[in-house]
C-alpha cells in the first residue's frame, strides 16, 4: 500500500503545472479603415508552431509561453506582413502588443505599442494596485504565497504588516483588534462564519489554490459595511488567466509530531471516525441512541500521513469572450499536540490540573470552485460558485500519568482522567453573480448578488471524566457524576442573502483632473437556526460500575448496566415545545445607502464618503441550560451615519502620503445576546447575557497617516501611524461564579485606545543584470521583505455602584491593581520577514526563508472573584506567550519540464504557552491585614505584591515537511 501511495504521489506531482508561464495579447487595427478592428488576422511565433487569429474585435492571445525572447509575425491576406523581434515574455506576466496594419504601406516599430503587465495574483501587480489606490490597503497574491509554501488564507493574512494570529483562539488580529472588529468578504460580498464562537469564517478553510489574492483594507470606506473597526479582509477568487489550463496534482507530507514517538502507531481518532468517508460524516443514529449504541472509547489509525489530490481546468470560448475555470481538491492532514500543562486557577487555588494534556487532530478538507466569466468591451458578468466541506476529528485527554485533578472530584486514592472526543463538520455553499457595465462614456454600473448556505454541525461530542488508579488501572465514575460523562449534539444552520448596486458617474474626466460620484446601496439578510441537545450518564444511588482500563470505558456503559438500573440517563428540562433541547433563532437585516465623491487634480486624490446603515438584530430563544435561561426575545436596532475620508498626495511618481479618517460600529452577535451556554469540548463554557447587562454595540473613530516610497517596480518602503478610539469596547471575560472556566461577553469599559507604528519594505538586495541583445535578465536576484509593528493599547475597566448605596459595588471589571488593561489579543510587537533568492535563465533555483513573530498577548482578561475586594480576591489575565515561526522552501528546475521542491514549516517547533500571574496567599493576607480600605491597599505605602507565574497551557504542534516533484507540459 505504501509503495502504491508513493507511486501515485510521483505520478500526480509529475502532472502538476505551475503558473510560471507568460502570455502575449493585443489588438490589431486596420489603418485603411480609420483603425477599425482587424478580424481573422494571423499571429505566429517565428520558429514555432504556436499561433492564433484575431477575433471580431481584433483581439488575440497566445498563452502558456515559457519565459524567453520571441519574434512575433502578423499577417493578413493583401496586407503587409509585420515582423516584430525581441519580444520578451516573463513568467506570470502578460505582454501586450497592439499593431496597426496596412495594405498599401509598411509601418515603423514606433507605431507598435508593447506593454508588459503582471498578473493580478503576482506581487508586482498587487504593489501597482496598492500604489494607485486612494485607500490604505495591502495585498498578497497567489504567486508569492506559492513561493513561500503557504497553504491557506489565514497564514497568508499574517504576512501583512500589523496582522497576527492567536494559536490558542485561532483568531486573526489586525492592529491589535480581533475577530469581532474585523469583517471578511469574498469577492467583496459578505460570507458567514462557520463557528458560533466567531464573527468571521475560519480563513484556514480557504486553500491558496482557490484564491487570486488576499487584501486587507485597514481604513474604512463608505461603500462597505460599517461593522468593522480594524479592517476588511477580502478574498479574491481565482479565474482563468489565459486561454486554457489543465492541472492534476497529488502531494504528500507529514507532521513530525504525528508520526513521532508515542503517536505514529497510536494516533487516536474519535468513536465517530468510523462513520466518516472522505471527509463526510453520516449516521442514522440520533444522539440519545448513541449513548447505548455507540462506543465510548477512541479508535486509532496507522501511519498518519498528510496528502492532497487536486484538479484544475479551464478554457475560453467565443474568441476569449467566455471563460470557464474550475478547481477541486480533497486533502487530509494530521496534527498532534504534545503532552503539556492544562490548568484552571481560582484565586490561589488550582481547580483543574493536568500535566500530560495531549490532543490528536485529523482534518479533511473538500473544496470546489467554479468561475464562469463573460466579457466584452463594455460588459463583464461573472458567476462564482464555491463549495467547502471540512471535517475535524479531535481527541483530547489528560491524567493518564495518574496526577490529574478535575474540580475537586477526586476521591480516596484515585486520580482523575478526562477525555473529550468531538467531530465537527462544516459545509459552506456560496453562489455569487457579479456584473460590471459601461454605459456610454460617463456611467459605470457595478452590481452583485449572493446566496450563502452554511451548516456547522457537531453531531456527537463525547466527554468522560472518571476516577482511576494508575497502579491497578481500576476506573469508576464520579460519585457525584452528574454530566461528567455525556454526549451532546449541536447544529447551526445559516442562510444569507446579499445585494450590492453602485453607479459611478464621471462628471469630469480629463488628463490632469477627474471628478467621480459613486451612488449605491447594500442589503444583507442573515438567519440562523441553532439547537443543542445534551445527555449525561450517572450512577444510580451507591452503584459504582467500573472498568479495568481507561481505554475500555465500554465496560462501564453497557446495556445491562442501564437495564439493571445501575446507570441512568440525565437530561435538562424540556423547552417550551416539550423537547429536550436548547434552541434559538436569530435574524440580522442590514440596509444601507452610500455616496462617495472622488476628486483628482494635480497631485491630489480625495475620496469622501457618507454611509447611512440600519442594522436590526432579533434573537428568539428557548433555553434552559444557562443562567436565567427561559423563553424570551432580544432585539437590537442601530441607525447611524458613518463618514469616511481618504486623502492621497503624490509628492512625485515614487513618493506618496496618505491620510484616512472614519467612524464605524461593532455590532453584538447572536451568541452574545442569547443566554445559551455553549460548552466546548475541553469544558470551557461561554454564554451570552440578556437584560440590563446585555452587550451593546461599540463605536470606533479611526485615523491613519502613511508614507509610501516605490523605488522601482516591485519595490516598496513605507511607514504608517495609526490611532483608534473605541467607545464601549466589548471583551470576552471570565464570569464570576463557582466555575472558573465560565466566560461571557460584556462592555467592560467606557473607552479603549489603540495606536502604533507600522513599517514595511520590499527591496531587491541583488538585481539581475540585463542582456543588451534581448533584454532578458542575467544573474541572480535576492530580495528582502520585512514588516514590523509596534502598538500601544489600553482600555479602562468600568465599575458601577449600587443605586441604593454608593459604597457598594454593583459590578466591576477591575482586578488586582488594574483599573486599566490591555486589549484582549493585542501584541505590542508584530514582525514578518522573508528572504528570497532566485536565479535567472534556464533551470532556475529558488530558495526562501521566512519568519514571523508576535509578542505576548492577553488571551482572556482577569476578573474579580470578590467585587468588593477586587484588588486581592481576583484572577489575573491569562497571557499567550510570544513565539517565532520559521518556514523555508527550495526548488530547482531540471530541463524544460521538471522541478523538485522541498518545504518545511514551523522549523523551530517552539513551545506554545499560556501563563497566569498568581498573587500568593501570604501576600494577600498581608495586604488585607494592612488596611480594610481598597484605595489604601493600592497606594504607594502598601506592602509589595508578591506574585509568581504559572503555566496554564503548553504544547508543541510539530514540524511539517513536504517533498514535491512537478512536471510541466
Amino acid at each position: 500500500m505504501r509503495y502504491f501511495i508513493v507511486c501515485l504521489c510521483l505520478f500526480g506531482t509529475m502532472l502538476m503545472r505551475a503558473q510560471d508561464t507568460g502570455s502575449i495579447v493585443g489588438k490589431l487595427t486596420d489603418k485603411e479603415l480609420n483603425n477599425e478592428p482587424l478580424a481573422f488576422a494571423n499571429v505566429l511565433l517565428k520558429g514555432t508552431t504556436k499561433g492564433t487569429t484575431s477575433d471580431f474585435d481584433g483581439l488575440y492571445e497566445i498563452s502558456g509561453l515559457d519565459p524567453g525572447t520571441y519574434t512575433v509575425v502578423f499577417s493578413y491576406l493583401g496586407y503587409e506582413t509585420v515582423e516584430i523581434p525581441n519580444i520578451v515574455v516573463e513568467a506570470g506576466k502578460v505582454t501586450n502588443i497592439s499593431v496597426p496594419m496596412s495594405a498599401s504601406e509598411g509601418m515603423t516599430l514606433d507605431e507598435v505599442v508593447v506593454v508588459t503587465v503582471a498578473r493580478k495574483d503576482s506581487e508586482t501587480a498587487l504593489l501597482l494596485d496598492q500604489k494607485r489606490a486612494i485607500e490604505i490597503k495591502e495585498s498578497i497574491g497567489a504567486i508569492e504565497l506559492g513561493n513561500l509554501g503557504i497553504s491557506d488564507v489565514k497564514s497568508a493574512a499574517t504576512r501583512i504588516s500589523g496582522v497576527t494570529e492567536s494559536e490558542a483562539s485561532g483568531d486573526v488580529f489586525v492592529r491589535g483588534l480581533g475577530d469581532r472588529y474585523l469583517v471578511t468578504t469574498f469577492n467583496g460580498l459578505p460570507i458567514p462564519s462557520d463557528d458560533i464562537e466567531k464573527k468571521n469564517i475560519d480563513l484556514g478553510l480557504f486553500p491558496t489554490r482557490v484564491i487570486q489574492n488576499v487584501s486587507i483594507s485597514k481604513t474604512y470606506s463608505a461603500s462597505v459595511s460599517a461593522d468593522q473597526a480594524s479592517g476588511n479582509i477580502n478574498i479574491a477568487s481565482r479565474e482563468l488567466t489565459g486561454t486554457e489550463e489543465l492541472e492534476v496534482g497529488v502531494s504528500t507530507g507529514a507532521n513530525t509530531n504525528a508520526i513521532g514517538d508515542g503517536s505514529s502507531d497510536n494516533f487516536k481518532v474519535s468513536a465517530n471516525y468510523e462513520d466518516t468517508s472522505l471527509g463526510f460524516y453520516d449516521t442514522d443514529i440520533n444522539i440519545f441512541d448513541q449513548l447505548t449504541k455507540q462506543s465510548w472509547d477512541v479508535g486509532t489509525v496507522d501511519t498518519p500521513i498528510n496528502h492532497r489530490v487536486n484538479l484544475s481546468a479551464g478554457k475560453s470560448f467565443f474568441n476569449n469572450k467566455f471563460k470557464v475555470f474550475m478547481t477541486a481538491s480533497n486533502s487530509k492532514s494530521h496534527r498532534y499536540l504534545t503532552p503539556g500543562v492544562f490548568k484552571i486557577w481560582d484565586q490561589v487555588t488550582v481547580t483543574d490540573s493536568i500535566t500530560d494534556f495531549e490532543q490528536w487532530e485529523t482534518e479533511y478538507v473538500n473544496n470546489g470552485l467554479l468561475d464562469l466569466t463573460f466579457q466584452n468591451e463594455k460588459n463583464i458578468v461573472k458567476s462564482v460558485t464555491l463549495f467547502i466541506n471540512t471535517l475535524n476529528d479531535i481527541v483530547s485527554e489528560g491524567g493518564r500519568n495518574g496526577s490529574g485533578n478535575i474540580q475537586e472530584e477526586t476521591i480516596g486514592n484515585f486520580s482523575d482522567f478526562v477525555r473529550d472526543q468531538n467531530i465537527k463538520q462544516t459545509t459552506l455553499f456560496v453562489q455569487q453573480l457579479i456584473g460590471n457595465h459601461k454605459f456610454g462614456e460617463k456611467n459605470i454600473l457595478d452590481w452583485a448578488v449572493s446566496y450563502n448556505k452554511l451548516d456547522a454541525d457537531e453531531p456527537n461530542r463525547i466527554r468522560n471524566v472518571v476516577n482511576f488508579t494508575a497502579e491497578t488501572g481500576n476506573v469508576i465514575l464520579f460519585e457525584n457524576s452528574g454530566f461528567e460523562s455525556r454526549k451532546l449534539s449541536q447544529f447551526i444552520d445559516d442562510e444569507e442573502y446579499n445585494g450590492l448596486i453602485k453607479n459611478r458617474f464621471k462628471a469630469i474626466e480629463e488628463d490632469t483632473k477627474h471628478f467621480y460620484i459613486d451612488i449605491g446601496a447594500n442589503y444583507r439578510r442573515k438567519t440562523r437556526d441553532f439547537e443543542s441537545t445534551f445527555y449525561g450518564v450517572a450512577n444510580v444511588g451507591e452503584n459504582r460500575p467500573n472498568s479495568n482500563s481507561i481505554d475500555d470505558l465500554n465496560q462501564i456503559f453497557t446495556i445491562a448496566n442501564f437495564q439493571n438500573n445501575l446507570l441512568e440517563i440525565l437530561s435538562f428540562q424540556s423547552n417550551a415545545d416539550g423537547e429536550v433541547k436548547d434552541e434559538y433563532s436569530g435574524e440580522y437585516e442590514s440596509k444601507a445607502a452610500f455616496a462617495q465623491f472622488s476628486l483628482n487634480f494635480d497631485k491630489w486624490n480625495i475620496n469622501a464618503g457618507l454611509r447611512f446603515q440600519q442594522d436590526d438584530i432579533v434573537v428568539d430563544y428557548d433555553v434552559n441550560n444557562a443562567p436565567g435561561g427561559d423563553v424570551g426575545n432580544v432585539t437590537r436596532d442601530y441607525s447611524n451615519f458613518y463618514p469616511s475620508l481618504n486623502l492621497k498626495y503624490s509628492i512625485n511618481d515614487e513618493h506618496a502620503i496618505r491620510f484616512a479618517a472614519s467612524r464605524s460600529i461593532t455590532l453584538p452577535e447572536f451568541k452574545e445576546i442569547a443566554p445559551f451556554r455553549y460548552i466546548s469540548p475541553t469544558g470551557q463554557q461561554v454564554f451570552g447575557t440578556v437584560g440590563e447587562d446585555a452587550v451593546e454595540a461599540s463605536f470606533s473613530n479611526n485615523f491613519d497617516l502613511k508614507w509610501e516610497f516605490f523605488p522601482s517596480r516591485g519595490e516598496l518602503i513605507s511607514g504608517a501611524l495609526f490611532y483608534k478610539s473605541i467607545d464601549d469596547p466589548i471583551n470576552k471575560v471570565r464570569a464570576r461564579g463557582a466555575d472558573g472556566a465560565l466566560f461571557t461577553f460584556r462592555n467592560t469599559g467606557d473607552k479603549a485606545t489603540v495606536y502604533g507604528i507600522e513599517v514595511e519594505s520590499k527591496v531587491d538586495l541583488i538585481k539581475p543584470k540585463t542582456n543588451d541583445e534581448d533584454g532578458s535578465p542575467v544573474g541572480p536576484k535576492l530580495s528582502l521583505v520585512l514588516n514590523a509593528s509596534r502598538m500601544w493599547h489600553e482600555q479602562d475597566l468600568s465599575e458601577e455602584r449600587a443605586e441604593s448605596n454608593p459604597d457598594i459595588i454593583a459590578e466591576t471589571f477591575r482586578y488586582g491593581p488594574n483599573k486599566e488593561a490591555g486589549l484582549q489579543g493585542a501584541s505590542d510587537w508584530v514582525a514578518n520577514s522573508s528572504l528570497n533568492f532566485e536565479t535567472s535563465g534556464d533551470n532556475t533555483f529558488v530558495a526562501n526563508l521566512s519568519a514571523s513573530y508576535a509578542s505576548d498577548k492577553i488571551f482572556a482578561l482577569g476578573f474579580a472573584r470578590s467585587q468588593q475586594n477586587w484588588d486581592t480576591r481576583y484572577n489575573d489575565a491569562i497571557v499567550e506567550k510570544g513565539f517565532v515561526v520559521l518556514n523555508s522552501r527550495i526548488s530547482k528546475e531540471f530541463g524544460e519540464h521538471f522541478e523538485v521542491s522541498l518545504s518545511g514549516q514551523n522549523l523551530l517547533n517552539p513551545f506554545i504557552k499560556q501563563t497566569i500571574d498568581v498573587l500568593t496567599s501570604e501576600s494577600r493576607a498581608e495586604l488585607e491585614a494592612f488596611s480594610d480600605d481598597r484605595e489604601t491597599r493600592l497606594g504607594p505605602n502598601a506592602p509589595e505584591r508578591v506574585t509568581f507565574t504559572d503555566e496554564v497551557r503548553s504544547y508543541k504542534i510539530g514540524r511539517i515537511f513536504r517533498l514535491g516533484l512537478t512536471y510541466r507540459f
